[in-house]
């Protein structure tokens, strides 16, 4: 039995309350005795600008490092529009992968079989639908120099952002990926735009070197970036892992999300380097926004936020079988007709944020009774 630190970060507009509800899934596992979690709750975002001027403080990094993991809400809203590039709600996130050297997102995209008539595809084309996205998170576009935007005079400026990357950026990611594969499908898909960008070609090249070096047991292909997106609308099962840069990864992985029925369903991880004791630095948390218009209704989906813990269980702390049981107790829930606003169809029954949580959590009971 072991003891672990989570650092809860509930963020901005239904980033509380969706927290609170995985907050109650935490005492749920405490109280069924091995592993344990202590948690401790801090700012970042729009809520932490407005206490410290800034988007997340040096001490709650700090906590942030020490932890074993950090469980994130979500963080930003218009409130906050106004205000300095560098002191926006989105920095603080950024200063968390940054620090925290979260090189690796994973954003699984599961269509539950009770949620296929919600996708925005036909249910022959999502039902048992499960992708792994493995996306570049600390380099490329959104990190590279120069960039900026320079006034060039006469009335027009210059917007500049370098897409750049590095064998070893490269090679770190499509470990992942490769590592993955493994204990899945057997199957990574490299995607980039090696037609017409440099740094494409060698995405392509270094994927496809290490994969001859050490991986060549799995199954790899490659796929340029704007066909990969058809392709995810037209036959979306065809693919198990796809890895690729933080640019492309971004928006692949939104599309994604809608093959599943809404972005409240969507978890993601972020990881770093593993150590000498294979332990990792790791973030996690759901894909939807802040949502600021619904916030304090009682109308969030808190599911998202649940599978990103049950994400920080299988990947963080090896409790594989727990994870299975979040995960099928939500399955249960939604197969018996439960739905909140945003994954409402005819003939089900709505719930509010909290309700869901009471469902999740009495069906956890029943599965350990």
């Amino acid at each position: 039995m072991a003891q672990y630190n989570l650092l809860l970060l509930p963020g901005d507009g239904i980033g509380p309350e969706v927290m609170g509800q995985v907050e109650r899934i935490i005492a749920w596992l405490n109280k069924q005795g091995g592993n344990t979690f202590t948690t401790e709750t801090d700012l970042v975002g729009g809520c932490a600008y407005d206490a410290h001027g800034q988007a997340i403080s040096d001490a709650t990094i700090d906590k942030a490092l020490a932890a074993d993991a950090v469980i994130l809400g979500a963080v930003g809203g218009p409130k906050w529009d106004g205000i300095g590039y560098d002191v926006r709600p989105e920095a603080g996130l950024l200063r968390l992968r940054k620090d925290l050297q979260l090189f690796a997102n994973l954003r699984p995209a599961v269509c539950f079989d009770a949620l296929a008539d919600a996708s925005s595809l036909k249910r022959e084309l999502v039902e048992g639908l499960d992708i792994m996205i493995v996306r570049e998170l600390t380099g490329g576009v959104y990190f590279g120099e120069p960039r900026g935007i320079t006034d060039l005079g006469n009335g027009q400026r210059r917007g500049v952002n370098t897409q750049v990357y590095d064998t070893f950026e490269i090679e770190r990611v499509a470990r992942v990926a490769f590592d993955l594969a493994r204990k899945r499908g057997n199957r990574v898909t490299s995607v980039e735009k090696r037609n017409v960008m440099e740094s494409g070609l060698l995405w392509n090249e270094d994927v496809t070197a290490l994969h001859s070096r050490d991986y060549s047991d799995v199954t790899l292909d490659h796929m340029l970036a704007d066909n990969c997106g058809m392709q995810l609308v037209r036959t979306p099962k065809q693919f198990d892992v796809l890895v690729t840069d933080n640019l492309f990864g971004d928006m692949l992985s939104d599309v994604a999300a809608m093959l599943t029925g809404s972005l409240g369903m969507l978890p993601s991880a972020s990881l770093g380097e593993a150590d000498r004791d294979g332990k990792r630095k790791a973030l996690y948390e759901p894909v939807h926004g802040s949502a600021p218009d619904i916030a304090g209704q009682g109308l969030a989906n808190p599911i998202a936020t649940i599978l990103s813990f049950g994400m920080a269980l299988r990947y963080s702390f090896d409790m594989g079988a727990q994870a299975d049981m979040i995960d099928q107790a939500i399955e249960n829930v939604l197969t018996s007709g439960k739905r909140t606003a945003d994954i409402m169809q005819d003939g089900m029954t709505a719930v509010s944020t909290t309700e869901m949580g009471d469902a999740i959590l009495s069906e956890l009971d029943a599965l350990t009774s």
